[in-house]
């Protein structure tokens, strides 16, 4: 028997109990957070592989709610931006944020209590200071010579 849907579409704690490729679209959408992170500009060091996050926020990240102001039509503009899929997660879980529900629960993890899933509310990522609201610089502002000028640890 399957767990029934609520009125949002959502089945209860799904995240705990759903396989990411048995997720609906709905669940699948509803795992993002929110922070922002993912919409920062990385360097690779092409030796090492390892990842940078940079303050570069991708020119479609509205800095204040964290969210892309283009999602829907998000390739049109920027054609390298990743759709994350349950069929591509294992391909691309080793750039997203450590913090990020897709690769917590790809890698086996649960979710923090701050996860709008767990709290209720949306708000609860930027109370926790886990998103990039207010400190992002938009990368039409940079040349990409500067990125690594702009390189954060810890995120």
């Amino acid at each position: 028997m399957t767990d029934p849907i609520d009125r949002t579409g959502l089945r209860p704690r799904f995240w705990e109990k759903v396989p990411l490729k048995s997720m609906t679209p709905k669940e699948w959408e509803a795992l993002c957070d929110g922070c922002g992170k993912c919409c920062l500009n990385k360097l690779e060091d092409p030796e090492t592989e390892e990842i940078a996050f940079t303050r570069v926020a991708c020119r479609l990240l509205d800095g204040e709610t964290c969210r892309c102001a283009q999602y829907d039509i998000r390739l049109q503009f920027v054609p390298e931006c990743v759709h994350l899929t349950p069929e591509n997660i294992s391909q691309h879980a080793y750039w997203m944020p450590s913090t990020c529900a897709y690769r917590l629960l790809f890698e086996g993890k649960p979710l923090y209590p701050w996860h709008p899933l767990i709290s209720g509310t949306a708000q609860s990522v930027h109370d926790a200071d886990q998103s990039v609201q207010g400190w992002t610089v938009p990368e039409f502002e940079l040349h990409e010579d500067e990125w690594e000028d702009h390189i954060i640890e810890d995120l």
